[in-house]
């Protein structure tokens, strides 16, 4: 059973790393790698003298850090609500109804969500125009790309992250709750004294995760929002590597950027294992 998971991760993950290399020559597919000419760490030291590199480092990181910040909280929240939820009906529909956006395509997330932003046609603007306000070019303008970008992810991801949660919810012991209610313990304080501490273990675990995660922004899920206009705001990483490596054909430049994205989300990782660890946490990833 385990032969069709080994192969999956020998022939499409482990056997292409070797193509990294061509981040160190002047690759040419006509060449192929071994005919391709070495340049060392040329295209590094381009990546990282162009103009491109502070705009690209910091968008990245900004709508990292705001999906972590705002993104990461919200599936737990969710998780929270619905255990407390004492209907059950109501529950598994609230559940169904969060969770469905996940198996959505982004391609449809995008177009509703361009289509709700519209300055003329969308929902929203149709509503503050109601209200006496003018209508915001969203889609035009910079500063609304980060907020924009991390609502959609938090809509789309938060049911369908929930899960793990609630999945650890449940193993959480009853006679736990049970004691706390027999000392008095309101709902808020058993909250906070007996469900938060027995979800801890898989809160730091995820948290590690998403942390390894910042940099390693999908470049389809920027790519179907953004816009010539607002590139400032959301030109990221994986979408440089995208215009460089396909769209110009730059492969090497392109995967020497890729391998820099790579190298910063593993030193993230392994910082975040390390604060866990340093914070004498038994949930951390080793």
């Amino acid at each position: 059973m385990l032969i069709p998971v080994l192969l999956y991760f020998i022939i499409f993950k482990y056997l292409p790393m070797g193509g990294v290399v061509i981040a160190l020559q002047r690759y040419s597919p006509f060449r192929g790698i071994t005919g391709s000419p070495w340049v060392g760490f040329e295209y590094f030291r381009q990546f990282f003298s162009s103009i491109y590199f502070g705009r690209v480092l910091r968008n990245t990181l900004a709508i990292g850090l705001f999906d972590l910040v705002f993104g990461f909280p919200a599936p737990i929240i969710l998780a929270l609500l619905l255990n407390g939820l004492r209907n059950k009906s109501f529950k598994k529909i609230t559940q169904t109804v969060t969770l469905l956006p996940h198996f959505v395509s982004y391609v449809v997330v995008a177009g509703i969500a361009l289509n709700m932003l519209s300055p003329s046609t969308g929902v929203i603007n149709a509503f503050r125009v109601k209200m006496g306000l003018d209508s915001i070019y969203f889609m035009q303008e910079s500063k609304y790309f980060w907020g924009i970008f991390t609502t959609i992810r938090i809509i789309k991801e938060s049911g369908f992250s929930a899960i793990i949660y609630l999945a650890a919810l449940t193993a959480i012991d009853p006679t736990l709750y049970e004691a706390a209610r027999c000392d008095g313990a309101s709902r808020p304080q058993q909250l906070r004294h007996v469900t938060l501490p027995g979800i801890i273990p898989t809160i730091v675990i995820m948290f590690i995760i998403k942390v390894g995660r910042i940099i390693t922004i999908s470049f389809e899920q920027v790519l179907l929002l953004q816009n010539d206009v607002i590139l400032d705001t959301s030109e990221v990483i994986s979408t440089l590597v995208y215009r460089r490596g396909l769209v110009n054909a730059d492969y090497s430049y392109a995967t020497a950027v890729g391998l820099f994205e790579t190298f910063v989300a593993l030193v993230l990782v392994l910082s975040s294992n390390a604060l866990a660890r340093r914070m004498k946490s038994e949930s951390s990833l080793w």
